[in-house]
């Protein structure tokens, strides 16, 4: 640790012997060039969805915009806390995130259902790759854009129910959004703040790196990947939502699986003159399935140019349905994996 950093940490813990708090393993360390806010914290042993709001507090002098980290920069360790507050039974009524936007950073936390379960959210294409287009109206739909906000949607739900949740790709500039035409952009990064590439492989490989470096902080925990795209067919071609996993994944397709009896059991009940055709199957060649170590599930949530799937992207109450239907099924495969 250089001169300067040793006067700066003894400042600071004088600054804590005149303000009456307790220490709780509290310290300044530098941040790695590949962490975010969750690995800083996972580092120094504080669960994320616990300790990432008075993260964020404390050190909000030292953030290059809201959230993003720099590296080789001091960052204070969240401990620092009145004892009077300090109740290791209880956990947080709500979370603030503000990835998801001003109208919905605020997240109330609902039960514990999911508490324990770590999730990596993947959000098809963006940045420089908008993947499939559509024509709505006279307006452009591009899978990219209406991906994310379902994932956003999804990974509000789980994180309601005290999951741990990782968005591997995020836009800063997009929190959900309710419009029905969601307009496109290339501003996504990686969870590390990483642009995303134009090359497929060089951007899958990117995303498949991020996943499996969380997933050896996270051994022996359960662990899943979900990751979300919409699908470009014929413009007549009506589908229903299906899903891919790995031939080799027992618990991949056992996700997979549960969704899948969420989304039949949902389409009997509100369109029950309407057979549910959509499948779980092998995509084993498929470079996320492949190349990532959690359990996964790759879902395809319709046709971006049928105008009877597009119903299912451009309504906002649709696009909530379909974040709420894939947390039903996520929540049943975990209560039985346990």
């Amino acid at each position: 640790m250089s001169i300067r950093a040793l006067v700066i940490l003894l400042l600071f813990k004088i600054s804590i012997a005149f303000n009456g708090f307790t220490q709780v393993d509290d310290d300044l360390d530098v941040v790695q060039a590949w962490e975010g806010i969750h690995e800083f914290l996972l580092r120094h042993e504080l669960p994320p969805e616990k300790f990432r709001q008075s993260f964020l507090e404390i050190n909000k002098t030292r953030l290059n915009g809201d959230t993003t980290l720099i590296a080789g920069t001091l960052y204070r360790i969240p401990g620092m806390i009145p004892e009077k507050k300090i109740d290791e039974t209880s956990h947080p009524s709500e979370i603030i995130d503000p990835l998801f936007g001003d109208k919905y950073d605020h997240v109330p936390v609902i039960d514990q259902s999911l508490q324990g379960a770590v999730y990596y959210l993947v959000s098809g294409h963006g940045g420089p790759d908008p993947g499939a287009i559509g024509t709505y109206g006279g307006n452009t739909l591009s899978e990219d854009e209406y991906a994310y906000d379902v994932t956003l949607r999804l990974a509000r739900n789980l994180i309601s129910r005290g999951a741990t949740v990782y968005m591997i790709v995020q836009d800063k500039d997009d929190g959900i959004r309710d419009d029905s035409i969601l307009k496109m952009n290339k501003s996504e990064k990686t969870l590390s703040g990483f642009s995303i590439p134009l090359n497929q492989k060089e951007r899958l490989k990117q995303r498949a790196d991020e996943v499996n470096r969380l997933y050896y902080t996270h051994k022996n925990t359960y662990q899943r990947l979900i990751e979300i795209h919409i699908d470009s067919r014929s413009q007549s071609q009506n589908i229903d939502v299906f899903f891919y996993c790995h031939e080799n994944s027992a618990r991949g397709k056992a996700l997979a699986s549960e969704i899948h009896k969420v989304f039949e059991a949902k389409y009997a009940r509100h369109q029950p003159n309407r057979p549910y055709h959509g499948t779980v199957s092998d995509r084993s060649g498929l470079y996320m399935v492949k190349n990532t170590l959690p359990p996964m599930v790759f879902i395809e949530l319709g046709n971006i140019r049928n105008f009877r799937d597009q119903q299912r992207f451009v309504v906002v109450d649709n696009r909530q349905a379909l974040a709420n239907w894939i947390e039903l099924g996520v929540v049943n495969d975990y209560r039985k994996s346990r």
